[in-house]
Parts: C-alpha cells; structure tokens; sequence
C-alpha cells in the first residue's frame, strides 16, 4: 500500500503548480466535459489562500489536487479541479482528498452552500457520501462567472441552447442548513436511481440537441 500525505498546500508545493496545471487540462481532455483549464499563476494563488488539498506520496511524489472557490457573494462554494495521478487511481485517493477539501470549505464557509457539476457516477458517489444530493440547475449559484468555466466543455452548446437550464452534467448541492434538519442518505439508496438519471438523462438531452440542429 502506497501512503500518502494529504494537507492544505502551502509554499512548499508551489513547485507543483506546473504539474498540476498540465494534469488538470489533461483530465479535461481525457473527460471530454467538466473541469475548467486553470494556469500555473492561478493554482499558485489557490496555494498561497490557503484554499487547496494536496496530496503527496511519503517520497515527495505528486499525486493528487483540489482547491475550492466561491461564487454569488460566497454564498456558494465549490471543491472544483479534483485530479489524481493516473498511476494513483483506484486507491481511493480522490474520495480522501475531496473530503478534506469538503472539511476545509465548511471550516472556512459555514453558511455557503457547497455545489458541483459532474458526469461521473463515482464522483456522485463521493458527494453523496459527503451530504450532496442531485438538485436542478435553478438550485445552483446564478453567478456568471461561475458558468463561464463551462464554456471548455465540449457540451456548452447544450448548456447555452437550454438557458442554463440542462446539460449531460448532473447538478448536486449540499446545503447547510437541511442537512442539519435531516437524515443523510447513503449512496446506495439512490446507486439505482443515479444510473437510470444518468443513462436517461443522456439519452434525452442528446435527442435534444440532434434535433435543435436539424431544425437550425
């Protein structure tokens, strides 16, 4: 078993902005849909604003990356960027480093809400684990420049056709306030119901799209 250090990054990992930069915008490609390109400057001001996880091997090896970020007045926040090492994958590093990044958030954003946008039945998994529940894009922060960092995704064309309305991406939200009020729910109870959402949803919205093109 490989072991790693996961921690709020400080100015000793600021040597790994490059590396983190370059694996973000992979990870983008490698999705097709998703995560924002970020530049080298900008992982670095997520670092020295204490508003980053990273993860390292006891070697001093790169393995894995999220920072957080907040839109409409800090009335949301989000854990976005989450990467890991290809080589480090399946080792549960992702879910360990987005629940710090989670705890730091909470820590440092009591009162926002905690939001994200994902195609991936893993990361809903995670979310879920963590309070997140799938909600409709209406329920999402309305800050424009929050819904700038689609414009990469291979998907935006749907994204703006729809008026922010729907995507292949499923919106999931973790709010505060009704958490405290209710019973967390455990990823199994909605596994079965994720993948029809998502399988449906895909089928749906891409049926959409084919003919809004032909009627163009």
């Amino acid at each position: 078993m490989i072991e790693f250090d996961i921690s709020i990054a400080n100015n000793k990992h600021l040597k790994y902005t490059g590396e983190i930069s370059a694996l973000i915008e992979r990870a983008a490609k490698e999705r097709g849909t998703g995560i924002a390109k970020r530049k080298p400057e900008y992982i670095t001001d997520k670092i020295n604003e204490a508003k980053a996880i990273i993860a390292t091997t006891k070697a001093g090896e790169f393995a894995g990356f999220c920072y957080i970020e907040t839109w409409g007045n800090k009335q949301f926040a989000a854990n976005s960027g989450l990467i890991v090492m290809k080589k480090f994958r399946k080792m549960g590093l992702a879910a360990k480093i987005k629940r710090e990044a989670f705890k730091l958030s909470r820590k440092r954003y009591p009162k926002a809400k905690m939001f994200g946008l994902t195609t991936s039945l893993p990361v809903m998994k995670i979310n879920s684990d963590l309070g997140y529940r799938p909600v409709t894009f209406s329920e999402l922060t309305d800050d424009n420049e929050f819904w700038k960092g689609c414009h990469s995704c291979v998907n935006y064309d749907v994204l703006t056709r729809t008026k922010r309305k729907h995507c292949l991406c499923t919106g999931m939200l973790f709010d505060p306030d009704e958490h405290s009020k209710h019973r967390r729910k455990k990823f199994a109870d909605y596994k079965v119901r994720y993948k029809k959402w998502l399988k449906t949803k895909k089928q749906v919205m891409l049926s959409k799209f084919k003919n809004d093109t032909v009627k163009s």
